[in-house]
């Protein structure tokens, strides 16, 4: 699994150009799922993501999470963060997860989090798709396998 995820004070995603999804403060989180990724991944990225403290507390240090400030949550699938680019210039996508299987993975994701943030909106899966956001800072984490993999 891979998520990048941006801090932002808003974000929105667009299908056909009708917006879909739309927040304020809080995370616009791409998110990846890889072939063996399973719901034990989703588990330990859904924590690492809500557990982040990259916003600001009264003395100017990232010291707080999405949830000490209210944070919303926007999750857009991406299957692209899985481009290997290492040979030539098209980018082979063999490392992503069955699209059936990532869908299942993504949908469990935004159930989750439902559970946990009060404002969770999405993209749709597997749709062509515009996002548009005002990265805070900027500020952006990238959680990947090598992550996973170490602990």
């Amino acid at each position: 699994m891979k998520l990048v995820i941006q801090r932002v004070t808003e974000a929105s995603v667009e299908v056909e150009e009708k917006m879909i999804g739309s927040i304020g403060k809080g995370f616009l989180v791409l998110l990846g799922v890889g072939a063996g990724d399973t719901k034990e991944t989703a588990d330990f990225y859904l924590r690492k993501m809500l557990g982040l403290r990259i916003f600001e507390d009264e003395n100017g240090k990232t010291n707080l999470s999405l949830k000490d400030v209210d944070g919303q949550l926007l999750l857009v699938s991406q299957f692209t963060l899985y481009a290997n680019c290492r040979k030539g210039n098209r980018p082979s996508f063999t490392d992503a997860g069955d699209p059936a299987q990532a869908e299942a993975l993504y949908d469990y994701m935004i159930q989750e989090c439902r559970k946990q943030v009060p404002v969770v909106q999405t993209g749709e899966f597997g749709a062509e798709m515009k996002v548009k956001l005002c990265n805070d800072g900027p500020f952006t984490i990238i959680l990947d396998e090598n992550l996973y993999h170490t602990l």
